[in-house]
Parts: C-alpha cells; sequence; structure tokens
C-alpha cells in the first residue's frame, strides 16, 4: 500500500471520529435507525403479494400436550397439490400480523353471558399486535360491524365493546360470516374471522337469502379467509322433546332448568377447512382463556408458500404434513387456483 494512500484512511478515520465527538446524539440517532430499520426489515410479513401467484398456506402445529410448537424449520413441512408434493418457495415462523374480524353473538340465547362475551373480546383485543388490524361484530336482530375500518387502536375497538351493543334477537350466524368475508375482501394481509356463537343458525330469513354453512366454507376457500370459532351452550329458543331423551341439538335438563342447546356444527367444520381453530367451552370459565389461546395461536402460525403448477381457476386439495413425530398440523385443505 502506498504511503498516500494510507494516509487518505488515516484521514477518514480521524474525520470519523471527530465527526462522532462533536455530534454524539446525531451518530447515536444514526446507529438507532439503521437498528430499527433491520428490526422492521425482520418483521415484515412473507411477500405473499397479489401480483404473484404464490399460493399462502398458514399452519398451525401443535405438540402432543396440545402446546404450539415455534422451532420447526423449512425441511420439516410437506405441502402437497392434490397430491403432488410442492417446492416451498416461501417459508416463515416469525411472529404473523392479521386483519380480522371478531363476531360476537348478541342472540337472546346469550343473555346470561353477554357481560363475559364483552371480557373475553377485550382479552383479544389486548392481546393484539401493533400491526393486527380489526373490527369487532355483533349480531342478533341486526348485523353490525364497526369501526367503519379496520384499526390497530385498542381503544377504539374497546369503545366499540362498551357502545351500543345488541342483547336479544335471534342467530344469524352464517350470514354474519358472509357479511364479514365482504368487509375482508378488499384486505391484502392475512385475513381472519374469530366468531362466538352459542347456538345453532337461526336467522329468521324468510326472503331466501339466507346464507349456509356451505356458502361460506366455499367463500372462505374462494377468498383465502381463516375461520376461527369458539362455541358454546346456549339457552334453547324452543325445547323439542322426544320421549326420555332432548331432539334436534337440545340437551336434556333438569327440572326446573332451561333446555339448552349444542352450538351449531357447522363451526367446528368450517374452522377445520379453512385451516382455523375451534374451541367448544365446557364452561363458561374457559372463555377468557379460549380467546387468549386464539391471539396466540394467530401469532404463531407458519407462512408456507408454493407456485402453483395448474393454473386452472379450479379448487385444489391441500395436505400439509410434518416429518417429526409427535406433531399435529391444521391448515387449509384447499384453494382455488388461479387462471393462467
Amino acid at each position: 500500500m502506498s504511503c498516500s494512500l494510507m494516509f487518505g484512511f488515516l484521514k477518514m478515520g480521524v474525520l470519523a471520529l471527530e465527526f462522532s465527538m462533536r455530534y454524539p446524539l446525531m451518530t447515536t440517532g444514526c446507529v438507532a435507525a439503521a437498528a430499527l430499520a433491520v428490526a422492521h426489515a425482520q418483521q415484515q410479513p412473507p411477500a405473499f403479494g397479489t401480483t404473484t401467484r404464490t399460493v399462502a398456506v398458514y399452519a398451525t402445529v401443535t405438540d402432543l400436550q396440545g402446546r404450539l410448537a415455534a422451532d420447526l424449520i423449512r425441511d420439516n413441512f410437506e405441502v402437497d397439490d392434490n397430491g403432488v408434493k410442492q417446492e416451498l418457495t416461501v417459508f416463515s415462523n416469525d411472529v404473523q400480523p392479521i386483519t380480522g374480524i371478531m363476531l360476537l353473538d348478541r342472540s337472546g340465547s346469550m343473555k346470561p353471558n353477554l357481560d363475559l362475551e364483552v371480557r373475553a373480546a377485550e382479552t383479544f383485543v389486548r392481546g393484539m399486535l401493533a400491526t393486527d388490524r380489526l373490527r369487532i361484530g355483533n349480531f342478533g336482530k341486526d348485523i353490525v360491524i364497526e369501526p367503519d375500518d379496520f384499526t390497530s387502536d385498542r381503544d377504539a375497538l374497546l369503545k366499540v365493546l362498551h357502545g351500543d351493543l345488541q342483547r336479544e334477537g335471534p342467530t344469524p350466524l352464517w350470514n354474519a360470516i358472509d357479511r364479514a368475508i365482504d368487509k375482508l375482501l378488499l384486505e391484502k394481509s392475512r385475513r381472519v374471522v374469530l366468531a362466538l356463537s352459542d347456538g345453532v343458525d337461526e336467522p329468521l330469513d324468510f326472503s331466501g337469502h339466507a346464507k349456509s354453512m356451505k356458502d361460506e366454507m366455499k367463500r372462505a376457500e374462494d377468498y383465502d379467509v381463516m375461520i376461527y370459532a369458539v362455541g358454546m351452550e346456549g339457552l334453547a329458543p324452543m325445547p323439542r322433546m322426544s320421549p326420555g331423551f332432548g331432539g334436534g341439538g337440545i340437551m336434556p335438563q333438569r327440572r326446573n332448568e332451561p333446555a339448552m342447546q349444542k352450538p351449531d356444527e357447522g363451526m367446528a367444520k368450517i374452522a377445520a377447512a379453512t385451516g382455523g381453530g375451534y374451541f367448544e367451552l365446557t364452561s363458561t370459565g374457559d372463555l377468557l382463556g379460549k380467546f387468549d389461546r386464539v391471539i396466540d395461536e394467530l401469532h404463531h402460525q407458519y407462512a408456507l408458500g408454493f407456485a402453483p403448477q395448474k393454473l386452472d381457476g379450479k379448487l385444489h386439495d391441500l395436505t400439509v404434513k410434518v416429518n417429526k413425530p409427535g406433531y399435529t398440523v391444521r391448515a387449509r385443505k384447499r384453494y382455488l387456483a388461479p387462471r393462467g
């Protein structure tokens, strides 16, 4: 190295040292800004853009004890499209933000648990990340979704929960999920619906426009919406008794106790089909814990992606497996392939 070049490097080092001594706050600020930029880049969600043909698959993995497994790597997963193994082009086990709608059943059968339902919803809101965006719906005589836009503002969401929620009416469960999917269609990030209900679907819609579980399962599959559902027993609207047994989903009751009904069985089916989770409460004391579990799961799912080989505009069967024994995987079971 020449003397002049060596002198140039030495001079640059002296100038850098002099600058840091004169402007220590600026230097510290630049370092901090760089660190924040790196951290922000590391927390960015995987790239599932609308301009790409990558199929997004979010997978929840649990061990034998039901605990979330967060230490798996790309090679532990296998994704099959119509029975054909796919090469994963996207893999991430970072915390994943969500855009979602939480639906609360406010029908007459929920009257004993309306306050508890609000407390459970508060648990979910307080567990949100700064990058999560949410709206809250309540259904009974009507279906209302607030605020007007998706928000990360916990105070605004808590204000909705303590506002003028309905307190009676039927149970238009599938119509409410249909409305929630409508509101999510323009959102580009991961789309989730969380529904809490205590009874079978009862829209009291005689105009022929009532939605069914099959309708909403197809819509959720077509538009890649994950459905989580929490079911609980509720007051039966009308006891329908057969000799010695409860009929039509009505639970037998003791003398002077109201008839109870099981949650709509379609809730578990649509959750399984879309890769979400279904939790049926054995007691109202479990409600807060279940909502806490849902928000934890949503933030600890694996993001997997692959490029589909057939662009035929048809529904394809998906199978997600883990090659380590003792683990269980939940992921959506079908996807709508784009047209080539």
